[in-house]
């Protein structure tokens, strides 16, 4: 029989409204699988049962009284560190910050909860989201539930972690240079980074406006199991919202267009470990059985891409450096320092020439999707690293930036990536990153169920050594 905390969020939901189980029912099995399995992975980092249960059992007396309910209404959902929750610290994975207390939702918590969600848990990251390693200074590192002292990415990690060990069905997190991504790769799951603007950020509680290089290239998104429930999510939280300028109302599904891949299993720019660009070709396959015309061939201007981002996110750092680095623990600080020892100083000229450049790029990608509306490669170029790797040496800290290369050309641009597993080499997920043009998330969704169809959902799975 399979259990409650095994069930996909969108199963779930159907359950509750059917009145086949409960939703008190269904917070009581996921916190007892987090009971059961968290502290071998240490990925939910704070929990109150009894607020949890007071909201399922709200959820009950709605459904019982014939209310209309949402899409994921009596579900539970788990949220990031870094995003606010009435009543809960936005430590963003810092000791400094573990009295910082937000006193209203962000908008995707938000949305959740309008869909009729209930808030299970907070979750894991790094000091500020700055590491693809989901080691904190509060709380201590997340272990990856394939493979314990191997990373479960970052800096949702988590978020990830969590899914694909059953307990949470479904997650929030955010994505500035992979963070949705990364972790849903390293530990076997799917998510989304979306379109620029097409889902809502800011947290009511921040102190300062959001950054030049936030507003254009972060993103908030949704982690989960099954593609499916990552569509759903998607289609909770999307559209324009009062607290967010910058999101849209843009529909979901858009014109039909070719079903045209590029696949580059080895992005130019480092090195590509054998079993990642294998799983990248096990995707390529089954697109091509399901009809899909694919070509192993790269979109342009790759390095541009990689050295774009960079040099945006080192302009930021150059005015909010200080502030950062006071505010983080040791291992975000020196990953930082080691990560961007060898990058120059931005000068205004130096600034106007990046923006040049970024919409050159932008126009060069532009022109390539239209013949190719989906690009499908590689999350991570190499398999999830041991803990304190990342952190060991320059030319360790080097080795990570190398390996996240072709997760960032997608913030750089705005575009939506989603990512699905495609299998395990060696004890690991290997997985596919597919990419295609603004506001094209359909596509990239339609693409990543035809992989799951294919290979599986490979998760939940009980958290191993």
């Amino acid at each position: 029989m399979t259990e409650l905390w095994q069930q996909s969020a969108s199963a779930l939901a159907e359950m509750i409204r059917s009145g086949s189980t409960t939703s008190r029912e269904v917070v009581e099995a996921h916190l007892a699988r987090i009971d059961a399995v968290n502290e071998q992975v240490n990925a939910v980092v704070e929990i109150r049962p009894d607020d949890v249960r007071r909201e399922a059992d709200a959820a009950d007396a709605a459904r019982n009284s014939g209310q209309p309910l949402g899409r994921l209404h009596g579900v539970p959902f788990t949220i990031k560190t870094n995003l606010d929750v009435a009543g809960y610290a936005t430590t963003e994975g810092c000791e400094t910050l573990k009295d910082f207390m937000a006193t209203e939702d962000s908008p995707t918590v938000e949305r959740m909860r309008a869909a009729g969600a209930v808030a299970l848990a907070r979750t894991n990251m790094p000091d500020l989201g700055l590491r693809v390693n989901a080691e904190s200074s509060l709380y201590g590192a997340t272990h990856n539930p394939w493979m314990r002292g191997r990373t479960a990415g970052g800096s949702s990690g988590g978020e990830a972690a969590a899914i694909a060990s059953g307990m949470s069905p479904i997650g929030l997190g955010n994505d500035i240079g992979g963070s949705l991504r990364n972790p849903a790769y390293a530990c076997g799951i799917a998510s989304i980074k979306p379109s620029r603007g097409r889902v809502p950020q800011g947290n009511p509680s921040a102190l300062v406006e959001s950054a030049f290089n936030s507003q254009v290239m972060l993103a908030e998104g949704v982690l989960a199991r099954h593609v499916a429930d990552v569509r759903l999510g998607l289609e909770v939280l999307m559209g324009a919202h009062r607290n967010d300028p910058l999101s849209v109302d843009v529909p979901l599904r858009g014109k039909d267009v070719a079903k045209r891949v590029a696949l580059v299993p080895e992005p130019f720019g480092g090195e590509t470990d054998a079993d990642v660009a294998e799983g990248v070709r096990i995707a390529g396959r089954a697109l091509e059985a399901a009809g899909y015309e694919v070509d192993e061939i790269e979109p342009p201007m790759l390095f541009e891409s990689y050295i774009g981002w960079a040099e945006l996110m080192t302009a930021n750092f150059q005015l909010t450096g200080p502030l950062i680095m006071a505010v983080m623990g040791e291992g975000g600080r020196r990953f930082v320092e080691l990560a961007s020892a060898d990058f120059p100083l931005m000068t205004a000229e130096s600034l106007e020439l990046m923006h040049e450049n970024r919409h050159k790029v932008a126009r060069a990608w532009r022109q390539f999707l239209v013949e190719y509306p989906l690009i499908v490669g590689p999350t991570w170029t190499q398999p999830p690293f041991e803990h304190g790797f990342d952190i060991r040496d320059q030319e360790s800290a080097m080795k990570v930036v190398e390996t996240i290369r072709f997760v960032v050309p997608a913030n750089l641009l705005g575009l939506p990536a989603a990512c699905v597993p495609t299998g395990v080499a060696n004890g690991l997920p290997t997985g596919a990153q597919i990419i295609g043009d603004m506001y094209r998330d359909d596509l990239c969704l339609d693409a990543a169920e035809v992989v799951e169809s294919a290979v599986g959902v490979l998760t939940p799975i009980d958290p191993r050594g």
